[in-house]
């Protein structure tokens, strides 16, 4: 019975997956006959046509850049962060620990119309630079969290040996600390992934009308110029989501990991 119900439950998750390529994968034609049946014979051209007509290949770099820039950012604030709230005994450091708890809990939606008319204000509204910093800013909680319960579950001798030795606390940090988080930052790594590559409210606030744009947004207007075409919308939902797919599929062995050590530190 419960194999019965593993299988029912992954056959309704992986429908959603099939009507989306089933879909990129046909012709007008196919699309208002069968919309579900196997495409008879597949066709490419919808993707070739995605990709031009929504500018899919800027807004796949604009996704790239803003997504890896602001990984970097997080994983160098956030490690630097928490190794100093988890490895100081100070009543700073615990209060510290606890407004980034209060970060995760909090709403960011709250925040949004002030920074939007912060940013504005200094001109940035168009740009990378307001987009990084917003995600930067709104992921750095979650991020401190799991890496302050990664390293409060490391042993401390291995950078107090450093220290001993004449090391500066940035040489056993870097040298030492950082190569022991590597199953949490895959997790970093991914977790932070998803959500900057899928969001699309946010690009929609800062980047809709400029040359910035990422797939979420081109996608969205591209949904809305050729709706009568579903075979050209589903080409471009597939599109924007092989390279998160394939972040994913890497780094996956790291999320349950790094996530559970975080939780038990």
């Amino acid at each position: 019975m419960l194999e019965l119900l593993m299988v029912a439950a992954g056959v309704l998750f992986l429908f959603p997956v099939y009507a989306l390529v089933t879909l990129s994968l046909k012709d007008p034609a196919q699309t208002a006959k069968s919309p579900l049946a196997l495409p008879k014979p597949p066709t490419l051209d919808n993707y070739t046509q995605a990709w031009s007509s929504a500018s899919l290949g800027g807004a796949l770099l604009s996704s790239t850049l803003i997504t890896v820039v602001s990984l970097v950012l997080l994983i160098v604030i956030g490690s630097c962060a928490a190794y100093w709230v988890a490895r100081t005994g100070t009543r700073l450091g615990y209060g510290l620990y606890i407004l980034f708890l209060l970060g995760i809990v909090l709403p960011f939606q709250l925040g949004m119309i002030p920074l939007y008319n912060l940013f504005s204000r200094l001109d940035l509204i168009g740009g990378y630079q307001s987009i990084i910093l917003f995600y930067t800013g709104i992921q750095l909680p979650f991020t401190v969290f799991l890496y302050t319960g990664f390293i409060r579950a490391l042993p401390q001798e291995y950078a107090a040996a450093a220290l001993v030795d004449g090391a500066s606390h940035l040489q056993a940090y870097t040298r030492i600390v950082f190569p022991l988080l590597r199953p949490i930052t895959g997790t970093v790594l991914i977790l932070n992934a998803v959500f900057i590559w899928n969001d699309f409210f946010t690009p929609l606030l800062y980047l809709a009308g400029s040359d910035k744009e990422t797939v979420p947004v081109r996608i969205f207007a591209f949904v809305g110029q050729y709706v009568s075409d579903y075979g050209l919308v589903f080409a471009g939902l597939v599109l924007g989501a092989i390279p998160i797919l394939v972040v994913f599929l890497v780094l996956q062995r790291y999320v349950i990991k790094g996530f559970a050590s975080g939780l038990k530190g």
